[in-house]
């Protein structure tokens, strides 16, 4: 399920639930995990950062959060991920980034812990791989 927290537009960033779900779709056949389900929030600074505190006992937002599943009686099920649109929109500028190019990264990022993998190379390059595809993907789309 793909849920867009209730709080302030993010003009610089207008994805609608179908997009998104879409865009998921892309990243995830991307890394060779299609057909998996997921529960994914585009939420606010402020509710990231309560999440934030409540589960990792940090302070202050971030910009993905990843609670992988460890159901086995859902074996396709990949886990809840948490992105804080504020942030992606913050950092898409500080960086110099297309804001829905930063989203696919943080989203591809956080489907990658939600399989397992911890931060380092093969991350990053899985990561940027997958935007890859879905940039191809894009650009060829009717």
């Amino acid at each position: 399920m793909i849920g867009v927290a209730r709080g302030p537009i993010q003009p610089e960033l207008p994805v609608s639930r179908r997009e998104l779900d879409a865009l998921c779709r892309r990243i995830l056949a991307a890394l060779d995990l299609p057909g998996r389900d997921f529960d994914l929030r585009l939420v606010g600074d402020a509710e990231m950062a309560r999440l934030n505190r409540d589960y990792l006992g940090l302070c202050g937002p971030t910009n993905v959060l990843s609670f992988p599943a460890d159901d086995p009686d859902r074996p396709d099920y990949l886990g809840e991920m948490a992105v804080s649109r504020d942030t992606a929109v913050r950092e898409a500028f500080l960086y110099g980034q297309d804001p829905t190019g930063h989203l696919t990264r943080l989203v591809a990022h956080g489907f990658l812990h939600l399989a397992g993998f911890d931060h380092g190379p093969i991350m990053d390059g899985l990561t940027e791989a997958a935007c890859q595809a879905v940039a191809d993907a894009a650009a060829w789309a009717p």
